[in-house]
């Protein structure tokens, strides 16, 4: 006779993923599947990657200062960005391998104290140099963060609520995004440029506490846990490659790079946009760039609902258009039309956003237990990396095109998105333990 407890009998605080229950429903049944641990695990995952935002943030909105300080020209500049999302391909797929071997908590930890010791470093940095291998180091610990922390979340979540419990955790991003705008107003209107780009990035040191709490309140769900100790291919890079997941593998990274590839060259050049071809002060850009976050706050947790209502695919082929268009339109706004910028930020945020909302779990379903944080790892950033292609040659084009002009890249991006899609399947509804 099977000695296996019934799904009610389990006394951790968790549920199984496959129980519904009618109070799962309504506007946050999502976070009630979720059960007690589930939730801790919501909130530390939540808070690491609302702070990985804020230290990625601290190097765009310093931009136009760095350049001054260091006698930087666009393409330099632009090599901060490519160079941060170059080796944060390397630092995610480590991350990913490390979560299918020790664990997602222990992977968000040492991702976590990575990224905000060396975001801390970037602030001491008495070069250009310096700055760009500290800037690097740091790529580390930002790549592996939302890997292991999304992969963390979807195995605690129902198949039912995955897509909008994953949206509400990209939520977060605008949330840091809020955090290091209002740090950037508030720093480089009472320090001179000179001293407030380094005051930015030794703020970035704040995330280390998030990992105290980490370490004491938050465990992995214990069915995947199980399920990944029982594998004898944990961890493998090769597995992902093998015949049955090598199609996968190869679509969701190009998939991967073309949203990144537009996401990124938006998040890098859209503030020194505003600011040097715009002609805002520091306090105008933060009211537009409020305008840009507000509407990707609201879109992250849009697309979320509409990854479990329409499915996967349809969300991304649905967000990849918009956000293309947007980039665009945004982009071809006649000089002296600041209102009409101030107007279209929202919907460019929203969309740009709302195409994010899937991933976390799109990629989680893709790939079974035991290598799935090396699939989601891998497959993610490397998107970043070659992603990071954009922005760089954003940069390259910004003197002779302008910055708007060279925006076009950005819907590019997506429109390589969408012909990935045709290679990978749906997964709505797909059980992960």
């Amino acid at each position: 006779m099977s000695t296996t407890p019934p799904p009610q009998a389990l006394t951790d605080g968790t549920r199984p993923a496959t129980t519904e229950r009618t109070s799962d429903d309504g506007a946050f049944g999502w976070l009630r599947a979720l059960g007690p641990r589930g939730r801790r695990a919501f909130t530390g995952a939540f808070g690491g990657y609302a702070l990985d935002s804020y230290d990625y943030f601290t190097l765009p909105l310093s931009m136009v200062a760095l350049s001054a300080y260091f006698g930087l020209n666009s393409g330099q500049t632009g090599l901060f960005t490519t160079v941060t999302l170059v080796v944060s391909a390397i630092g995610g797929a480590l991350a990913g391998v490390l979560a299918d071997r020790v664990g997602r908590v222990k992977a968000l930890m040492v991702t976590v104290i990575t990224y905000a010791v060396f975001t801390a470093a970037c602030g001491f940095a008495p070069n250009y140099e310096t700055l760009l291998v500290f800037r690097a180091l740091q790529g580390l610990g930002f790549g592996g963060e939302w890997a292991v922390g999304a992969i963390l979340v979807a195995e605690y979540a129902s198949a039912k609520h995955r897509g909008r419990t994953l949206g509400a955790i990209q939520s977060s991003w605008a949330v840091g995004w809020g955090m290091a705008v209002i740090a950037y107003t508030v720093t480089f209107s009472v320090a001179g440029d000179d001293l407030a780009w380094r005051i930015m990035f030794w703020t970035g040191a704040l995330p280390a506490l998030l990992v105290v709490w980490l370490r004491r309140s938050v465990h992995d769900a214990p069915e995947a846990a199980a399920a990944r100790e029982q594998s004898t291919q944990k961890g493998s890079f090769t597995a992902i490659f093998k015949p049955g997941l090598l199609r996968v593998t190869i679509f969701a990274g190009l998939l991967s790079t073309g949203v990144q590839g537009g996401y990124y060259t938006l998040a890098t050049w859209v503030p020194a946009y505003l600011k040097s071809e715009r002609d805002l002060s520091v306090v105008g850009t933060g009211g537009y760039l409020t305008f840009l976050i507000s509407g990707a706050f609201i879109g992250y947790l849009t697309g979320g609902y509409l990854t479990d209502k329409l499915g996967r695919r349809r969300n991304i082929w649905l967000f990849a258009l918009l956000s293309a268009l947007c980039i665009l339109a945004y982009a071809n706004i006649p000089s002296g039309a600041n209102s009409l910028l101030l107007v279209l930020g929202f919907p460019l945020g929203f969309c740009m956003s709302a195409i994010f909302s899937g991933f976390g779990s799109y990629l989680s379903e893709l790939y079974p237990t035991a290598v799935r944080g090396t699939g989601q790892g891998f497959t993610y950033n490397t998107g970043r990396a070659v992603g990071a292609v954009f922005p760089t040659t954003v940069g390259f084009l910004a003197d002779s095109w302008g910055i708007g002009g060279a925006l076009v890249f950005g819907a590019i991006g997506y429109g390589i998105a969408a012909l990935a899609l045709l290679g990978l399947p749906e997964t709505r509804g797909k059980e992960l333990a």
